[in-house]
């Protein structure tokens, strides 16, 4: 690669520049390209052999870096060296987000295939340097409603015990609260106080998702909800709740 003329060694360092791949991959794509550079960008984004080989050995790299000594796996030590380098601590809600970009089956656990395939689909990071970049990003998408909204639904499965069909209401009165502390919804602590006075048992996956819709839809103030509605009895429990502890006042 060091016999290349000075145009050729410009449209690689270009080439590098748009996609953020190392000269290998760069330099193979401009010569199937015959080094004409929207020639050779057309032949990299549309050849999944040439994409593939964007760095995924320093993806097993990066994964081997935090990988359990005892199982082909990153467990919650590997999970919290990852934090740390990535700068980022462990209890922030961007590493559920990374976590939902992973498809992690489980909280603080990312297998070979989670943790490779999340890397990829957030734009090729084949770095620690590009992973930490990314960051802003990831806790951007927090802000889009209908990711939001996954992410959301995701978090259930992913914090509940293995083996559990429901998220025991400790670990779920904490997921609401990072979660919701990014909607603003003002009547999460009257929420997670009501559980502990009144259900103090595990939360159902309906009634999670159900809440999402309840906080979505009705208003703060209580102004347009229907107690004719199909909403789970845990929530019409909630509205008598705030009615009968004065939050709310009926009728507003």
């Amino acid at each position: 690669m060091n016999k290349l003329g000075r145009g050729h060694r410009d449209k690689l360092q270009q080439f590098m520049a748009i996609t953020g791949v190392s000269d290998k991959v760069a330099h193979q794509a401009l010569k199937a390209g015959d080094w004409h550079l929207e020639g050779a960008l057309d032949v990299y984004y549309s050849q999944p052999q040439i994409k593939s080989l964007t760095d995924s050995r320093n993806l097993e790299e990066l994964f081997n870096r935090y990988r359990d000594p005892n199982y082909d796996m990153i467990m919650a030590d590997g999970v919290d060296n990852l934090c740390t380098d990535l700068q980022v601590d462990p209890q922030d809600i961007v590493t559920l987000v990374i976590s939902w970009h992973m498809k992690a089956a489980t909280m603080c656990e990312y297998s070979k295939q989670e943790f490779v395939g999340g890397l990829q689909s957030l734009g090729r990071i084949d770095s620690l340097e590009k992973f930490r970049e990314r960051i802003p990003y990831i806790r951007s998408e927090l802000k889009d409603d209908q990711k939001f909204r996954e992410i959301y639904i995701f978090a259930f499965g992913w914090a509940k015990e293995k083996g559990q069909k429901s998220l025991a209401l400790d670990t779920a009165i904490g997921m609401w609260k990072l979660l919701f502390a990014e909607k603003h919804w003002p009547l999460i602590d009257h929420w997670c106080e009501f559980l502990q006075a009144r259900h103090n048992k595990a939360i159902s996956r309906d009634t999670w998702a159900q809440l999402l819709e309840f906080v979505r839809t009705v208003d703060p103030q209580l102004s347009n909800y229907d107690a004719e509605g199909a909403w789970p009895y845990l929530i019409d429990e909630f509205v008598e709740y705030l009615y009968e502890n004065g939050v709310i006042q009926r009728g507003q």
